[in-house]
């Protein structure tokens, strides 16, 4: 499948890395990878989107800057996103994010570094639940 790039931030390559956490195909363009933050834009395929995840030790702010998509922490409703909406996790919020079923999506994530901070990878989103999103 051939994207168009939704945003004006470069598409990257394909995010082989973490692939076996996302349903779907998306790309990651690191922008700036520093000793105190990194920030990059990750672009989604449409129906792309993560596993529900935990930040341990460490926030991320998602800024949305293409396409539309979705953010949702662990027992609450999915919130939609559209360029210039901006989301806080705060660490150790079990979260998700990804593009909306029918549009490709694009977010700067902004992490801060800190040391021993991890990621914890758990379940994919309920495909019935996800596929309900308009």
């Amino acid at each position: 499948m051939t994207i168009d790039n939704p945003s004006a931030f470069p598409l990257g390559e394909p995010n082989v890395g973490y692939a076996q956490y996302f349903v779907g195909q998306s790309y990651l363009a690191p922008l700036v990878s520093g000793k105190e933050v990194n920030v990059s834009n990750v672009t989604f395929e449409p129906g792309c989107r993560n596993n529900w995840h935990i930040h341990h030790g460490a926030c991320q702010i998602l800024i949305a800057v293409g396409g539309r998509g979705y953010y949702q922490e662990w027992g609450k409703e999915p919130q939609e996103l559209n360029p210039g909406d901006v989301v806080y996790v705060a660490p150790e919020t079990k979260h998700w994010h990804g593009a909306a079923p029918d549009s490709a999506f694009s977010h700067i994530a902004i992490m801060n570094v800190v040391e021993g901070a991890s990621n914890e990878w758990l379940e994919p989103v309920d495909a019935d639940e996800y596929n309900a999103l308009v």
